[in-house]
């Protein structure tokens, strides 16, 4: 039963991985595209980690793997908001209908300001 579960995490997070693969290669821009990736790919490693903790080995192991994960959150999310600021910095603006100009009075269609 054990490995039936793992393999159903490894699946779920190979799943989330390709799923994030495929927003990098569809989104318009590069904040749709990061959000994509952050949101799938931290899904994705934290679904392969419970598959492989689930799997008989010493408890050190287990701990280095969560530990790997929580690392890479943290880098994740540092990262992603560093090359979203650095874009916004060099004017790159998102594209119309993705996001910041729904919620942006001064970017809607039909605005006047």
């Amino acid at each position: 039963m054990i490995d039936l579960i793992s393999g159903l995490c490894l699946l779920a997070g190979a799943f989330f991985f390709l799923a994030g693969t495929v927003g990098l290669l569809r989104f318009p821009d590069i904040y749709c595209r990061l959000h994509a990736l952050t949101k799938a790919d931290n899904l994705g490693l934290g679904l392969v980690v419970l598959g492989l903790i689930l799997q008989p080995m010493p408890w050190s192991s287990r701990a280095q793997l969560v530990l790997t994960w929580l690392l890479v959150l943290a880098a994740a999310a540092t990262v992603c908001h560093l090359l979203g600021r650095s874009s916004l910095q060099q004017g790159i603006e998102p594209v119309r209908g993705s996001g910041r100009d729904r919620t942006d009075p001064s970017l809607r269609e039909g605005s006047e300001g």
